[in-house]
């Protein structure tokens, strides 16, 4: 399955400097356009690795300075780090004899062995990660630090939920782990982050990943934000498929649970 799923990017400062220079270093301008923030507290690290429970082959998406690359290392995983500013992935590969990868992340070709991948992501390149993540055939779970807002969202924390996380829900479950504070990280970025974790489901919930994609789609992109009203002209038995999802008629498509999209799915492919 090779789908687009992701939507949207998130970055850690939010608003651009509307002076490049303002006193900054080199460095602090290279900060700011490459979106680091250095996760810098040992508690928050040991809360990734708890999170992820990594072994053997572990991808980690900007590496930055090394905090987290080292603790997986340390864990047992079999660490592969990716960092797109070049001073920074010599130093770390001087310093700890890992094998770090100096290049953007997403350019990469996914292993074909099973994988894990863990990181503190940019967050100016949410979405690529995430949907590189999720088109990765062998990619067995990805354990992220995301802003907040944007785990709350993919994980359904604010009692909705996104096109990104149903299209993809009969492949991968969504689950937010904990809050991480700006605290954390230096720089402080803006806002506050948590840990996602997507992980592969043994099997699929559905077998037809084009069919559920084009509900999906349909759904989301339908008219007057009414699922019902969105599939019916396009399905029949629709009454009885609503039924025996558990969705009203009249329920907003943002307020259907991932689950009951899989039940509408098997009752309307039939």
């Amino acid at each position: 399955m090779a789908q687009n799923f992701a939507h949207g990017n998130y970055s850690h400062t939010q608003k651009k400097a509307r002076n490049s220079g303002g006193g900054r270093t080199p460095r602090d301008r290279a900060r700011r356009v490459l979106s680091q923030n250095f996760l810098v507290d040992r508690h928050a690290v040991d809360l990734m690795i708890k999170a992820a429970r990594p072994s053997g082959l572990v991808l980690e998406p900007g590496s930055g300075e090394g905090a987290l690359t080292t603790a997986l290392a340390r864990a047992g995983a079999e660490v592969i780090g990716y960092e797109i500013d070049p001073l920074l992935a010599a130093k770390l590969k001087a310093r700890t004899g890992l094998k770090i990868v100096k290049g953007d992340f997403t350019a990469a070709r996914p292993p074909a062995e099973p994988f894990a991948v863990v990181g503190n992501i940019p967050y100016s390149v949410t979405s690529r990660i995430v949907d590189w993540c999720l088109t990765a055939p062998s990619l067995t779970s990805a354990t992220l630090l995301t802003q907040l807002e944007y785990a709350r969202k993919r994980s359904g924390d604010f009692g909705r939920w996104s096109l990104v996380t149903v299209e993809s829900w009969p492949w991968f479950t969504w689950e937010l782990l904990g809050r991480i504070g700006r605290e954390s990280f230096r720089p402080v970025p803006s806002v506050d982050s948590a840990i996602l974790r997507i992980e592969r489901r043994p099997e699929p919930l559905v077998e037809d990943a084009r069919g559920f994609a084009d509900l999906v789609r349909l759904g989301f992109e339908g008219v007057g934000g009414s699922l019902y009203a969105s599939l019916r002209p396009h399905y029949g038995g629709v009454d009885a498929a609503f039924a025996r999802a558990g969705v009203a008629r009249d329920t907003v498509v943002a307020f259907v649970h991932p689950d009951q999209w899989v039940t509408l799915f098997g009752s309307l492919s039939r």
